[in-house]
């Protein structure tokens, strides 16, 4: 299982920044930082394309590392702000998580989801229909990135389904400029295009916080 510095990390980030919505905290500080505005300017246009989509093309929640706890488990413990009580099997059965979509603070994991923040019928559509089944899988495991999954809220998530900027953003207000920073990176880390109706709605959200950092670092080539 991911170390506990990484839940330290994020305790700390929240006792500076307490009215600022939480990153998630388990990888390492990716290694470009673009303002929102200029890293928009960065993503590829291009029309998208949901033929063929299943979402069994994207393996997820495997125990890459072997370690009995799988991407969903990786991902609770790393994002508690406090040690996670595990269970046999790495059942992970309390701690404490902030859903940065909505501002709710929850001790249970039952009503977490773990989301890909670019959903994968989003990256489908965007590019990872031409992957490979291996990079497809590392997509939909990615715990290199702080950026790629986050766990939230079910009820913010399962409304969200596979939209884009253009048609949902988080029902907290705060959390859109965050929320936009990191839809950014996780299509700039894996080469994702955007449409225009997205591309719109992240132009309109950077007029706000155009200034918003992006941080993010070309994904392993992970069976290009």
């Amino acid at each position: 299982m991911i170390k506990l510095s990484a839940q330290v990390l994020a305790t700390a980030a929240l006792s500076v920044l307490p009215l600022l919505a939480v990153a998630p905290a388990h990888a390492q500080v990716p290694a470009e930082v673009l303002t929102l505005t200029d890293a928009i300017e960065k993503l590829p246009l291009a029309a998208e394309s949901r033929d063929g989509y299943q979402r069994t093309k994207f393996k997820h929640w495997v125990d890459a590392d072997k370690d009995s706890c799988n991407t969903r488990q990786e991902v609770l413990e790393a994002e508690s702000l406090v040690p996670v009580t595990v269970e046999a099997g790495c059942k992970i059965v309390a701690g404490e998580w902030y859903s940065y979509y909505d501002g709710v603070t929850l001790t249970a994991p039952g009503g977490l989801d773990i989301d890909h923040m670019v959903p994968l019928a989003e990256a489908w559509d965007s590019g990872a229909s031409q992957w490979t089944s291996a990079r497809r899988e590392a997509y939909a495991n990615d715990l290199g990135a702080v950026r790629s999954l986050v766990a939230v809220t079910a009820k913010t998530n399962r409304p969200k389904a596979d939209q884009d900027p253009s048609t949902w953003l988080p029902p907290l207000a705060d959390a859109r400029c965050t929320y936009a920073a990191d839809w950014v990176s996780t299509k700039l880390r894996w080469g994702l295009t955007v449409d225009t109706p997205e591309a719109d709605a992240l132009t309109e959200l950077a007029s706000d916080c155009g200034q918003q950092p992006v941080e993010y670092e070309p994904a392993a080539a992970a069976g290009k």
